[in-house]
């Protein structure tokens, strides 16, 4: 777990220095499409059929492409944000997923949990800080986070039916084919010297998901939920080392209410199998 949370502050890291130079949708198909071909060489031999078979194909299909279109807003808004302040208003998600459940599969949500919600939107208040500087890029982390919620919802309405390898399976698939249609339109032939960034964008992806999948294999998700969170210590590390860039006092502020927020609301579903998958929209 802890790994697989290492790995995906690295993707993040290298999407950003790349996007520096590169379209982002040229970015993105790289990395499904290096994590599609990985996916298939390292889980291809243990998982055989299973890898394909769904029954639920045009679910599959939706679901991938909200993953497929929250990865896009997510690292649009890399390109122009410090990796930090992305990440934090990006781990909102869980609390949207409170939020939907409650309109759309009718849960049942305690007075505390909404409270919860309340708190950390007010913590995306104040690493956002719109009385100072507010840029429109801002609420592009806000809408990858409502695209990947509603990815969560439409997971957690059949999960009992669907294998999570088939879930990433086609998310690799469809991802991978909707973006060869349209990255002509932005291709940009890599320089030699950054062909081992993009290459490492579909590595990190790729086995970052297999160490999840072994990590809940072996531990229940309310323990590994929280370790999630670890991610946003190294994006604010990597942020400074690569970019210079660190948060102001009042961002650290919100990104610790978030993470509190989002921690009451994991800790508090200690029984749902799908505590940790808000970690995942990379």
């Amino acid at each position: 777990m802890m790994g697989m949370v290492f790995l995906f502050a690295m993707l993040e890291t290298t999407a950003k220095s790349l996007s520096q130079s590169y379209p982002v949708p040229l970015i993105v198909w790289f990395r499904y499409v290096t994590h599609f071909v990985l996916m298939i060489l390292l889980l291809g031999p243990r998982y055989g059929s299973r890898l394909i078979k769904t029954d639920n194909p045009k679910a599959q299909i939706l679901r991938a492409m909200l993953l497929m279109g929250s990865t896009l807003l997510y690292f649009t808004a890399l390109s122009v944000l410090p990796l930090a302040t992305a990440k934090s208003i990006g781990f909102i998600s869980p609390l949207l997923v409170t939020m939907f459940a409650f309109w759309i599969l009718k849960e049942q949500v305690s007075r505390p949990r909404w409270v919860a919600v309340l708190v950390g939107f007010i913590g995306v208040l104040l690493v956002i800080n719109p009385t100072k500087s507010f840029d429109w890029y801002f609420v592009l982390p806000l809408l990858s986070a409502i695209f990947y919620s509603m990815y969560q919802i439409m997971t957690r309405h059949f999960s009992n039916r669907e294998h999570p390898v088939a879930t990433l399976f086609y998310t690799g698939l469809v991802g991978s084919l909707l973006l060869s249609l349209v990255v002509p339109v932005f291709w940009v032939t890599p320089q030699l010297a950054d062909l081992p960034k993009f290459l490492f964008l579909g590595f990190a992806g790729a086995v970052g998901h297999f160490m999840l999948i072994k990590a809940m294999e072996l531990e229940d998700a309310s323990f590994l939920s929280p370790l999630g969170y670890v991610q946003l210590v190294w994006v604010t590390l990597f942020g400074y080392w690569a970019f210079d860039h660190l948060p102001s006092t009042t961002g650290f502020v919100g990104m610790t209410i978030i993470v509190g927020a989002g921690l009451y609301v994991a800790l508090g579903q200690k029984n749902r199998h799908s505590g940790i998958t808000h970690i995942v929209n990379e």
